[in-house]
């Protein structure tokens, strides 16, 4: 999420207070690549037997907790569409449905997330609403207007904040998740 660099690699900023949040999303955005937060997990995880139910829920627990915090620090602790900013707020949702995942670095890849406030993480996880290449909101035909309106959602929503890694991500959301058909009757 660092801003737009010029040709040739380097970014100008233009004052301290710009260098100071050219550095914060730098350091959060090294802090959350794919890699390392899939390296915390093994690490985290690399001693937990996996053979019952109740283990496979620990590690999966402690995998989302990790998420979790990966992606309050990719989005600055905010919803990516809305802006809140109030962390216990938010829900770390993944695009691509976690026991959809082929392998945990898809899991825990923080391009495989977004950060919403609740009433956006219920309808994306239930197929309800999606994001297009553009980044608009799409809403499922199943869902009317008015139901949106009710929960507070603006239907003109766009997510920010994006990067070109999302996109396979939402590509998949959009296939295999959202309701992009009328809900029979």
């Amino acid at each position: 999420m660092l801003p737009a660099s010029g040709p040739d690699g380097t970014m100008t900023v233009d004052g301290f207070d710009a260098l100071y949040d050219a550095l914060l999303k730098a350091a959060a955005t090294a802090r959350t690549m794919p890699n390392r937060v899939a390296e915390k997990f093994a690490a985290s995880t690399a001693n937990l037997p996996r053979s019952t139910e109740a283990e496979r829920l620990v590690v999966q627990r402690v995998g989302q907790d990790l998420f979790r915090s990966a992606l309050l620090d990719y989005w600055q602790g905010r919803c990516c569409v809305t802006g809140l900013d109030v962390p216990e707020l938010l829900r770390a949702s993944h695009i691509r449905p976690w026991a959809m995942c082929d392998r945990d670095e898809e899991r825990l890849d923080v391009f495989n997330g977004l950060l919403l406030s609740p009433a956006l993480d219920a309808l994306f996880d239930g197929g309800w609403i999606s994001f297009a290449v553009d980044r608009a909101m799409l809403v499922s035909p199943a869902l009317p207007a008015s139901k949106l309106g009710m929960m507070g959602v603006d239907p003109n929503g766009r997510v920010h904040g994006l990067q070109t890694r999302h996109l396979r991500y939402l590509e998949f959301h959009r296939a295999q998740v959202f309701r992009a058909k009328l809900a029979s009757r």
